[in-house]
């Protein structure tokens, strides 16, 4: 599919940015658009209040009683209900597109740096450094932080699975609100302004999604082979672009569960077939073994070969069939969960739909009919975007798949970003 959007690369950017926070928990939460049908912790609120706070061990308000430590200390009541409020907007690197979920906290502790290579995240576990207060921003970027601790160089990290950008704030007055600047609260650029996501892109002939990662905003410094010190990697697949100097075969880096496992996120650019020859069956059970470790993994288009024609019991996750054409269609996004709906909701923010819960594509592929497979349990898979149609039946544009309780989870869509209108 390739989408026509208001803001070029929208569709795309949920996709791959916030998949990278902890989005193969099930249970109860999550922080990212992926959710398997969960509302997560901030469902008592509806979305776009951007006054979601999050139980992680911290001051809910009403200031501080009896003993405290730290920060703690430098909370304060304030008369007639009132608090001390700390507001502002979570936005991507580029400072232009608003974040969904993204937690937002005052820590207490040293915050403690990220353990290298994929992990097996929780969702509802509490970020680093002991929080003394913290929110969740809503579909349109905004957090309210209440019972914020008065005083000078309050510290404040903004933090989305892997991307985290720890601030000082001048100063924070007692029952007051203090806005944060937007280029504070925006997601890191570099290693220099915080933490990156370690991330792998194959590329491809049908696709260029090494630019889109730049029109985020990453800096151009941060894209290195893999033998560099950059946090975005790049492999060459079929046809695919390469850097001046060598660049490793895609082949490498599937070939082996032990170097996927090096990355927090893996994303397939489409090749404009499947070349089921360049990943066998070892190779097909190396991707399966890095989502069951917790590994994220964006498959576009013809990477959906890693499903249909993967390693048990990935053909599970969907009902495939042949890559039909289906034209130009207003696709619909699936708002019967929270985050389908929020979803929904941040897609007009961003300007990529005029109408909630629907937008335009253009020379749609149908490779998916349902999801999940006839016999497979119903909540194997999650539909988000998907166009019903009379003679064709439904056709599922992008899902995600929860590869193994608690563990990774791919996120599959037949988008491409190669032949997308210009910002």
């Amino acid at each position: 599919m390739k989408a026509r959007l208001g803001s070029a690369g929208a569709l795309l950017t949920a996709l791959v940015l916030y998949p990278l926070a902890p989005a193969g928990c099930g249970g109860s939460g999550g922080s990212t658009f992926d959710d398997g049908g969960n509302p997560g912790p901030a469902a008592g609120n509806p979305p776009g209040n951007g006054s979601d706070d999050v139980d992680f061990g911290g001051s809910t308000g009403g200031g501080t009683t009896g003993s405290c430590k730290g920060l703690q200390c430098q909370q304060q009541a304030c008369p007639g209900g009132g608090s001390t409020t700390v507001t502002g907007r979570v936005l991507d690197p580029s400072g232009t597109v608003p974040i969904y979920n993204a937690v937002v906290y005052v820590p207490n502790a040293e915050v403690e740096p990220f353990a290298a290579g994929v992990t097996c995240d929780r969702c509802g576990t509490a970020p680093s450094g002991q929080p003394v207060v913290t929110a969740l921003s809503d579909a349109n970027g905004n957090f309210v932080l209440r019972d914020v601790p008065v005083g000078s160089n309050i510290p404040l990290v903004v933090q989305i699975g892997r991307w985290r950008r720890q601030v000082r704030l001048t100063q924070v007055t007692a029952c007051a609100d203090t806005k944060v600047d937007p280029a504070l609260s925006r997601l890191p650029r570099n290693q220099a302004e915080g933490d990156l996501p370690r991330i792998a892109i194959t590329t491809g002939g049908a696709d260029s999604l090494e630019c889109f990662l730049r029109k985020l905003g990453i800096d151009d410094a941060e894209f290195t082979p893999p033998s560099g010190s950059g946090r975005v990697h790049l492999w060459k697949g079929q046809a695919g672009s390469t850097f001046k100097t060598a660049t490793p075969k895609a082949e490498e880096l599937w070939g082996q569960a032990s170097t996927l496992k090096g990355y927090d996120m893996v994303i397939l650019s489409c090749e404009g077939q499947e070349y089921n020859d360049q990943k066998p069956m070892p190779a097909r059970e190396a991707l399966r073994d890095y989502l069951d470790a917790g590994g994220r993994v964006f498959a576009s288009h013809f990477h959906y070969t890693w499903f249909k024609n993967g390693a048990a019991p990935l053909p599970s996750t969907a009902t495939w069939v042949g890559n039909d054409v289906d034209n130009d269609q207003t696709v619909s996004i699936d708002t019967s969960f929270a985050k389908g709906d929020a979803f929904a909701e941040w897609m007009v923010n961003v300007g990529a739909s005029t109408t909630k819960g629907v937008f335009p594509a253009t020379q749609l592929r149908r490779n998916v009919s349902s999801v999940p497979a006839q016999g497979a349990a119903a909540d194997v898979s999650r539909r988000w975007v998907y166009w019903k149609s009379s003679a064709a039946g439904g056709c599922i544009r992008i899902f995600t798949y929860r590869a193994h309780p608690w563990r990774g989870r791919p996120s599959r869509t037949s988008a491409s970003a190669g032949s997308s209108p210009p910002p």
